[in-house]
């Protein structure tokens, strides 16, 4: 599989064409998670490049984190499927929430997308597939009576976490899960807000849950959307707090 002048338009590329061809490979699963990938000069003899646009290449795999290089061995596949590459993306978007933490309000702009449009796809949706809904919301109400604010939030996390895997589609419940982490602490965070009890954090979690078994799912994407929005409001004014903790802090 030479590469023509065509496909790789100048010469600075020929590393990115094959990286691709081999990202396709992968993900085909033609080449399958622990099998080694040929040697240099062999990859390169194929697509008709030098050894140095085919370590590029591998840099760029390793990069996305479809390859990983050991000195001494030859190039193993260690990603495979779509929830493995999303889940790197996770690691990505904690690294740069950690450097600033305000990108967390974005985070809550993602929910609200995904969770209040999703909704729709619930309106065929069984009550039975909703098991772990109710089960969410039973935790809520009992963490709620002992005050239990770990279990609470973790509770809260669970409800949002299984209506997105009611609605059944598979690529978005693995993209949600991959952010669940993200959503649990920006639950967490919100939460540390002394702004909601905890009766009224669960009747605003069960109202959604009753409008979507009614069928009124415009009602439910509503409530859902003004949660979310009022759940960014606590976060903004828990990280305007810790940054005048931090502030503070460094004056002393």
């Amino acid at each position: 599989m030479t590469l023509t002048t065509t496909q790789t338009p100048g010469r600075d590329k020929l590393h990115a064409a094959v990286a691709a061809a081999m990202e396709e490979r992968i993900l085909a699963g033609q080449l399958r998670v622990g099998e080694k990938l040929p040697s240099e000069g062999d990859l390169a003899r194929e697509f008709g490049v030098s050894t140095r646009s085919v370590r590029e290449a591998v840099q760029v795999l390793e990069t996305k984190g479809l390859v990983r290089r050991r000195h001494g061995e030859r190039t193993t596949v260690v990603r495979a499927d779509v929830s493995e590459f999303l889940d790197t993306l996770a690691v990505t978007v904690r690294q740069l929430l950690r450097a600033n933490p305000h990108h967390l309000t974005e985070v809550m702009i993602v929910r609200r997308m995904i969770e209040s449009d999703v909704i729709d796809l619930l309106g065929t949706a069984g009550k039975s597939k909703l098991t772990k809904v109710e089960e969410a919301l039973a935790a809520m109400l009992e963490a709620g009576k002992r005050e239990d604010f770990a279990s609470f939030t973790a509770a809260d996390a669970a409800f949002h976490q299984a209506l997105v895997d009611a609605a059944g589609n598979s690529v978005l419940s693995i993209v949600y899960n991959n952010l669940h982490g993200l959503v649990a602490e920006v639950i967490r965070v919100t939460s540390s807000v002394p702004t909601k009890s905890y009766d009224a954090a669960y009747a605003e979690h069960l109202e959604i849950y009753n409008k979507i078994c009614s069928g009124d799912l415009e009602r439910a994407k509503l409530l859902m959307r003004a949660h979310i929005d009022n759940s960014t409001e606590y976060l903004k004014v828990a990280l305007d707090k810790k940054d005048g903790k931090h502030e503070a802090a460094a004056g002393q």
